[in-house]
């Protein structure tokens, strides 16, 4: 499906849930105005107009945000563990883990910043770990290890179950692209 296709579909699907004309949402730390009237996804607070992969994924995150989220389930899955996973992993580790392990892989620790401008926490996991939120209700985990003399810096990102029920497989591509890219 083309974005012109998928966005078109998102916006129509829309229609019967908001009464508003303008609602927002929150993306990592930046907010966006969806004007359902002109069918347009905004990023504040200068009013630029998103790409459409991103109005894509905004749209999908609004529609299970007004029909009410899943229970976040402290279930960690990865990228392998959703529907069709399995079979687009090695595209997806190109554009997301190795991206990651570019910027991380020699100072894990450089990973931190993201605790402050996003609102992220440090965690256990791995050499370290940064849980952050980049939708309401969408958590989302940085995993990272320090390389040694017989292996390499290894990273991983891992969602809680419950984006099964918010994102399809390719929503889940975009949106760890963009955090990755943001981070």
């Amino acid at each position: 499906m083309s974005y012109e296709a998928a966005l078109s579909r998102a916006w129509s699907e829309l229609e019967s849930f908001i009464e508003d004309k303008v609602v927002s949402v929150r993306l990592l730390s930046d907010e966006y105005s969806i004007e359902l009237k002109n069918k347009r996804v905004l990023s504040l607070p200068g009013s630029v107009p998103t790409k459409d992969y991103i109005s894509i994924l905004i749209l999908h995150y609004l529609k299970k945000k007004l029909v009410g989220l899943p229970f976040v389930t402290g279930e960690w899955i990865s990228f392998k563990q959703l529907e069709g996973g399995l079979g687009y992993y090695p595209a997806f580790k190109k554009r997301v883990i190795e991206p990651i392990l570019r910027k991380y892989g020699l100072n894990p620790k450089a990973i931190l910043e993201v605790v402050e401008r996003f609102g992220a926490k440090r965690i256990q996991a791995g050499d370290l770990g940064v849980l952050l939120e980049p939708f309401d209700g969408v958590p989302v985990l940085i995993t990272l290890w320090r390389g040694n003399e017989e292996f390499g810096p290894e990273a991983n990102i891992l969602f809680d179950k419950s984006i099964k029920d918010i994102f399809y497989t390719e929503d889940v591509v975009i949106l760890a692209e963009f955090i990755v890219h943001n981070i």
